[in-house]
Order: structure tokens, then C-alpha cells, then sequence
């Protein structure tokens, strides 16, 4: 059974940072297309960050320059560097990963429990 834990979400003031980890445990043969995930009150859910299959980064317009995702394949963990914070990142961040238990196993789709991260004086 594969589990996926965030930490790093809390108050910061505007300008400050925040470094968010996922980290996942359990029958893992590989992690793929990592990314983070964002949803404020009464608004959907958007991509804030990913990697691609191909190792690239992709990023939310409002978050260019400021945000960066990054993964240790030894820990199994994927991270968002969040720099320069405004209050309108004021969200849940939640992790997204397609994990493969196998070889040759199908890829499932898997989110964290989501972090809160509130930006505030």
C-alpha cells in the first residue's frame, strides 16, 4: 500500500518562504509526474508546478520566478520551494503522483492529504 505524506504548510508573512515536501511510502518502484497542486477557498483546484516525463519543469504563470518543484528519487519525496509569498498563494497545497508498485505494473494516480499554507501580516 503506497501512502503520501505533505508537510511544510504554515502562516508566513508576505515576502517569506515555505518549503513544502511529499513524501511517499510503501511498495514503490518508481514515482512519475510529480507536481503540486493548489485550491483557495471557493475556487477549483490548478496546477501549480510539475515535472515532466521528460525531466522539465512546468509552472503556473502567477508562480513563475517565485515557486520551484524539485524530487530526491532516494527519499521518494517531491518538493516545492516557495519563494517571494504574496497572500493570493493563500491555499491547500496538495501533491500528485503516478506511482508504478512494479515493473511492469499499471501507474496509479495518488494525492496527498493536502498542507495549508496562508500568507498574512
Amino acid at each position: 500500500q503506497v501512502q503520501l505524506v505533505e508537510s511544510g504548510g504554515g502562516l508566513v508573512q508576505p515576502g517569506g518562504s515555505l518549503r513544502l515536501s511529499c513524501k511517499a511510502s510503501g511498495s514503490i518502484f518508481s514515482i512519475n509526474a510529480p507536481g503540486w497542486y493548489r485550491q483557495a477557498p471557493g475556487k477549483q483546484r490548478e496546477l501549480v508546478a510539475a515535472i515532466t516525463s521528460g525531466g522539465g519543469t512546468n509552472y503556473a504563470d502567477s508562480v513563475k520566478g517565485r515557486f520551484t518543484i524539485s524530487r530526491d528519487n532516494a527519499k521518494n519525496t517531491v518538493y516545492l520551494q516557495m519563494n517571494s509569498l504574496k497572500p493570493e498563494d493563500t491555499a491547500v497545497y496538495y501533491c500528485n503522483v503516478r506511482i508504478a508498485v512494479a515493473r511492469y505494473s499499471h501507474e496509479s494516480d495518488y494525492w496527498g492529504q493536502g498542507t495549508q499554507v496562508t500568507v498574512s501580516s
